[in-house]
């Protein structure tokens, strides 16, 4: 948390000038107040409750709102000016003007960034509240590796700019109270003490609301004392012990199940104490792709791997098997999407982001577009293969079948088909993309291992190149690509002292474009290496 407890720069109710007096400049006495906040967020409940609170502690306000950016999921500038009712009608701006704001919230870290960079935010008088959480922006998300930008950056810049900094994780507490984060904002304004308003007077506004009164206060509540006090979220918590995390676990369903399940945790129990975090994660994960006998498979996995690895070397081979093969082993195929669709919990969380009353009525409309290579996925694996040697049918048949489908899942035709190809899911072994991904993750882990029995760091290399792989369709095509890529120079490395590093930095190079563009010229460098080394 970044919290200066100095002077916040706005004028006192006794310092504003002109009241009870025929003359003087009241424009100087106008707080200027600009809300950042990207869509679902709240952001015009926020300023609806600053707009009332003004005006039910006698002052004159007005709110507008500027439509931002698609790059930034429909981000809004929100604008409030308010001013001690003096029995004259003020003349209010309608949009906020550089070095000329008072008090600017942002609803998430980049947008108090973007408030610097327009010059909102000005050291001789803003205050900036801003919630330290991300969401990542489209130039950030389409960076195939880690696009995102350095938080760190962007609040040291943040703190440069403002007179004032209170900033902090705002969407925790929300999250926590199952509320939007407008109520933490709402409940940092408050606790920073930039506006002359007491806790009750903006706690009597959200219970005029009269929905979700309960909790939005507990937000406000908890981001108002952190604003006030300075206190972290969470703050000397201790983490749980691995084993106390096991215990933890709680399922319900058939006692069978529940015993295998109990089975699996125990091995789990039995790796080395570092592993077992990751490992338990991944378990989770695959057992919920697919069943507890899959679960099984995975360990069986993760214990080859802790068979062969180092106390010494921090158990990076063990752990990054545990991660990995998780993931290998939870691809995206059309009956895992299509059960993600159909869960209650989807339904669920559709709501709360759309703040929506359980007795309202929701209309889901999905996209679909699957080739014939993914519905040939879902085929028995000999029928499959049959009509992939058959380039004619095949194109034929892609023709046919390879088309954008609009299904409403919120009807019953549309739902039963989604539940439909859900349940397929106890056949998924016997269909024909599960042979082809099973073939290459295996192949894949076995590499990886016999790697490892000449140079572990390159073996846990070629573990992590795993992570090149994701998403479906023409994502999972070129993630493919780049990992067949990336592993081809093995051959031209290993034996070398710096193989590991020169296979991270392949890794990376590919994780930088789409097109792997910085990879082609990363393996000419090895290639060029390697010949000026003859």
């Amino acid at each position: 948390m970044s919290l200066d407890r100095g002077n916040s720069g706005l004028p006192s109710l006794s310092d504003l000038p002109g009241l009870g007096q025929g003359d003087g400049d009241t424009t100087t006495a106008i707080v200027k107040l600009a809300v950042l906040a990207v869509g679902g967020q709240g952001g015009g409940v926020l300023t609806d409750w600053i707009t009332e609170l003004a005006e039910r502690n006698g002052y004159r306000a007005q709110s507008t709102s500027v439509a931002g950016v698609a790059q930034r999921t429909g981000a809004t500038i929100y604008y409030v000016e308010m001013l001690p009712d003096t029995g004259r009608d003020p003349v209010f701006s309608l949009s906020p003007a550089a070095g000329d704001v008072d008090i600017v919230i942002a609803a998430e870290l980049m947008e108090a960034g973007r408030a610097v960079l327009r010059g909102f935010v000005t050291p001789d008088r803003t205050v900036l509240i801003a919630s330290s959480h991300r969401i990542l922006a489209v130039s950030e998300k389409i960076v195939p590796g880690d696009g995102s930008r350095d938080a760190a950056e962007v609040l040291n810049g943040a703190r440069e700019a403002a007179k004032r900094l209170v900033a902090f994780d705002m969407e925790r507490p929300a999250l926590a109270a199952q509320s939007m984060i407008s109520a933490s904002l709402f409940g940092a304004l408050s606790g920073s003490g930039a506006l002359p308003f007491t806790k009750e007077s903006f706690e009597e506004v959200i219970r005029l609301g009269g929905r979700g009164v309960a909790a939005s206060l507990a937000a406000f509540d908890a981001c108002h004392r952190l604003a006030e006090s300075g206190d972290e979220i969470g703050a000397g918590a201790e983490p749980l012990p691995t084993s106390v995390q096991l215990k933890r676990s709680s399922v319900a369903g058939p006692a069978r199940l529940i015993r295998q399940w109990n089975g699996l945790l125990q091995r789990v129990e039995e790796l080395p104490e570092p592993v077992r975090e990751m490992t338990l994660a991944g378990l989770r994960k695959v057992v919920d792709f697919q069943d507890v006998a899959y679960g099984l498979e995975y360990l069986d996995l993760v214990d080859r791997a802790a068979k062969m690895d180092e106390g010494e070397s921090g158990w990076r081979l063990s752990i990054a098997a545990a991660k990995h093969a998780a993931n290998a082993m939870t691809y995206d195929d059309v009956i895992r999407v299509a059960d993600l669709k159909t869960r209650r919990a989807r339904d669920q969380r559709i709501r709360d982001e759309l703040n929506l009353a359980e007795d309202a009525l929701l209309n889901v409309t999905e996209f679909l577009h699957p080739r014939m290579r993914e519905i040939c996925g879902t085929l028995p694996w000999r029928l499959g293969r049959w009509i992939e040697a058959r380039p004619g049918l095949f194109n034929w048949l892609d023709g046919k079948l390879s088309k954008g489908r609009f299904v409403r899942s919120d009807r019953l035709a549309g739902y039963l088909s989604l539940w439909l190809l859900a349940a397929l899911r106890p056949w998924r072994r016997r269909l024909l993309r599960h042979k082809i991904e099973a073939a290459h993750w295996n192949a894949w882990f076995d590499h990886a291992l016999l790697v490892r029995e000449e140079d572990y760091a390159l073996g846990v290399e070629v573990l992590e190149c795993r992570r090149l792989i994701k998403g479906y369709s023409d994502t999972h095509d070129r993630g493919l690509s780049k990992f067949d890529r990336v592993l081809s120079a093995l051959a031209l490395l290993q034996g070398r002292e710096d193989a590991a590093d020169w296979l991270r930095r392949l890794r990376e190079a590919a994780l930088l474009d789409e097109k792997g563009e910085a990879l082609e010229g990363a393996l000419k460098t090895i290639r060029t290496e390697v010949i000026t080394a003859e």
